[in-house]
């Protein structure tokens, strides 16, 4: 197929030829793309086509926007908030491919048009939010909403709308419109700055041993990949790890060498924080000023207040911290009884020093084998990548009806270590299509997440399919093994894979309507989680990569009882972290000689974290709270409460299959986007409010 479409644009060139036009069209323009399912043909794509296609997607929607204002007629809800919905659709087309490849497969020349068009894009966001003339038109429909008979997507589509355009500054003044704009300029401008600095700075931070025997202890599969990352920057016959966490992470688990792992540590959570021209330290300051600025623009008296007030849950600072502190406590209790298990284990090698952050992942995993009996290593064979993605689409079937048809030599594909699916319903019909993107590489930015390069959407009153990423940065394969994950990144397959389940069964009918409240929307995937490690789930897709031996009862019983270990420490530094975020977003004053790292130790300090613990991002690598999750990394732990009791209406029916609840969960929860407030969602599908009472015991905190 792939075949079939570049012979399709050397036609299309030939033709260009023959009428003395320039060889190459841009896809973007063309009215098809002339692939399966109008998937983007990325092969295709050149780096003035993206530039081309989103400038001239800014100059469409700005014509679309000049004409609803333009329009003689009355303001209605089809020709104002209906035409406003759906213009811009060039730009969105582009954009969702620029934007989803400038963070899962970027190089220097995408950053740099990525820096070019951002301010570009900003401005055009805000001649939007900021014209009169339009908003005039907005409020005048809204304000006889009452009178509309609108349905009630219709109604939400509405009041997003409007609410919207007030958020963005519609009812300022002309001077703090002018104001706004250059705010929202210097931070778009400083939070790509940010998140390009620390794209450089965790693929380009190395730590690196001469010899073999620096690395006892490390499984040799790791040291084989240590050996070719060497190789592939120069230091042949040496050993390089980077600040990928399926390189940093085995040697802070099982590297001997104390020295060693001290040294990935430190260049692990200082990322972002080195003497050099990749330090976010005042770039993450500039940001919290301007955030700040901008509330009391507004007349909120800090970011947090300000952030929480719009479409949020929690809707106050107060709110969040009552949570964050409810469970900080019995964490770092839970914490510093991992700690004591630490320390015996350091004795037992004749040390008596204090434990040290570096010491924590090593001595943890000691302190677990030696208390269930267990070699994470050993569980890792029987969770190799590929049969790990089986267990996944084995619930999506169970649950759902959801089959999957691989399409990788059919459908275009922006990386060839990427795999794509069809997504078909229980009836059949094609509903999504899935690229699965689990495994390192330069240019793809740390940690995991779910995104896509086109959205769900209807067109002549027919669904468009979306096309969801799942993207990753799980163990590779070695020379001699497959990819083989730990229980974290299983966790992890299965927490990607509920969002883009959220994102297979999306059914709206306005773009305006598709999201949800930001603690909401970490429900579908943190949910999905609790199959993962069920037992009959287990058995039907842990099977050893060597022999296919479905996992042992016995080890599967200590993969049950270890299960809660070391969840003091990983939930004190989700909370640490989510505090810290909170704590900087309620600053009601940040002075010119800020220092974000000072103020993150000292508020940690106060609260008494455990010396051994950081939050699981320092300020400096804190990618989440530059996008999205600003004032909203909290939402994790919000959806985790939720989701612990979401799972309970699955096990109190004695199913963890129940086609009645997951039919529910899918009318309430997955399908409907933003139509209804998260708590009413959940509340239609539970038939009552959520408590925290599973959310602690799936802990072991209570």
């Amino acid at each position: 197929m792939k075949k079939e479409i570049v012979m399709a644009a050397l036609a299309l060139g030939m033709t260009a030829c023959s009428t003395g036009v320039s060889e190459h069209q841009n896809p973007f323009l063309l009215e098809s793309y002339g692939t399966p399912n109008e998937i983007p043909p990325f092969e295709l794509f050149t780096l003035d086509d993206y530039k081309e296609g989103i400038l001239k997607g800014l100059e469409e929607q700005k014509a679309e926007i000049q004409a609803i204002i333009d329009n003689a007629e009355e303001p209605t809800f089809e020709n104002t908030i209906v035409a406003m919905d759906q213009s811009g659709k060039l730009l969105n087309k582009v954009t969702g491919v620029f934007f989803s490849l400038t963070s899962s497969d970027s190089n220097e020349e995408f950053q740099a048009l990525e820096a070019e068009l951002a301010p570009l894009m900003t401005k055009h966001s805000d001649d939007i939010n900021l014209n009169e003339k339009l908003f005039a038109r907005v409020k005048a429909v809204y304000e006889k909403k009452d009178e509309l008979g609108l349905d009630k997507e219709q109604m939400k589509l509405l009041e997003n709308t409007y609410k919207g355009f007030v958020r963005s500054g519609a009812n300022l003044s002309d001077e703090d419109k002018a104001k706004l704009r250059e705010l929202n300029t210097k931070l778009s401008e400083l939070t790509l700055k940010f998140d390009q600095n620390l794209l450089h700075e965790t693929n380009n931070t190395y730590v690196t041993v001469e010899t073999k025997e620096e690395l006892e202890g490390l499984p040799e599969a790791n040291i084989q990949r240590a050996a070719e990352l060497a190789k592939q920057i120069g230091q042949e016959g040496k050993y390089t790890f980077n600040m990928q966490r399926p390189s940093c992470n085995p040697v802070l688990q099982y590297c001997k060498n104390r020295d060693l792992r001290k040294k990935v540590y430190e260049a692990y959570y200082n990322r972002g924080n080195q003497d050099n021209e990749w330090n976010n330290r005042e770039v993450a300051k500039q940001v919290f000023q301007l955030r700040l600025e901008k509330a009391k623009l507004f007349g909120y008296k800090s970011a947090a207040d300000m952030i929480l007030d719009n479409n949020r849950m929690a809707k106050t600072p107060d709110k969040v911290y009552d949570l964050l502190m409810s469970i900080w406590t019995p964490a770092v209790k839970k914490a510093n009884e991992e700690i004591a298990d630490i320390k015996e284990e350091i004795k037992k090698d004749g040390f008596d020093f204090e434990p040290e952050g570096w010491d924590y992942m090593y001595y943890s995993s000691r302190a677990k084998a030696a208390k269930f009996d267990i070699d994470e290593a050993k569980v890792a064979e029987y969770f190799e990548t590929s049969a790990v993605q089986k267990g996944v689409f084995y619930v999506a079937n169970k649950l759902y009806g959801l089959t999957f048809e691989e399409k990788t030599k059919d459908y275009p594909s922006y990386n060839s270590t990427t795999t794509a699916w069809d997504v078909k319903d229980k009836d059949g019909k094609l509903i999504a299509i899935f690229y699965s993107d689990y495994f390192p590489r330069d240019g793809k930015g740390a940690g995991a997440w779910c995104g896509g390069f086109r959205g769900q959407s209807y067109k002549d009153g027919e669904r468009v399919i979306p096309i969801v990423t799942n993207v990753c940065n799980f163990t590779a394969p070695s020379a001699d093994k497959p990819g083989l994950q730990n229980l974290d990144d299983v966790e992890t397959m299965w927490h990607e894979f509920g969002h883009a389940l959220n994102s297979f069964f999306g059914d709206v009918h306005y773009e305006g309507v598709g999201g949800n409240e930001l603690e909401f929307v970490e429900l579908p995937s943190q949910i999905n989680e609790h199959w993962a490690f069920e037992p009959e789930v287990l058995k039907v897709y842990a099977k050893h990569y060597q022999t296919g031996e479905v996992i042992p009862q016995e080890l599967l019983d200590k993969v049950d009882a270890s299960g809660k270990y070391g969840q003091g420490f990983a939930t004190t530094e989700l909370m640490a972290a989510s505090l810290v975020d909170m704590d900087l977003h309620c600053l009601t004053e940040i002075p010119a000689d800020f220092d974000v790292m000072k103020f993150e130790e000292k508020m940690m300090a106060e609260r008494g974290i455990p010396r051994q613990i950081l939050p699981r991002y320092r300020v400096t690598n804190f990618s989440h709270i530059m996008g999205g999750y600003n004032a909203g990394y909290y939402g994790y732990t919000w959806s985790a409460v939720l989701d612990s009791d979401a799972f309970q209406a699955f096990k109190e029916t004695g199913d963890i299959f129940n086609q009645e609840m997951a039919q529910k969960f899918r009318t309430y929860v997955l399908a409907p986007g933003g139509i209804d407030d998260g708590m009413t969602m959940y509340q239609n599908f539970r038939g009552k409010d959520a408590n925290s009472d599973a959310y602690l015991k799936d802990r072991g905190l209570k």
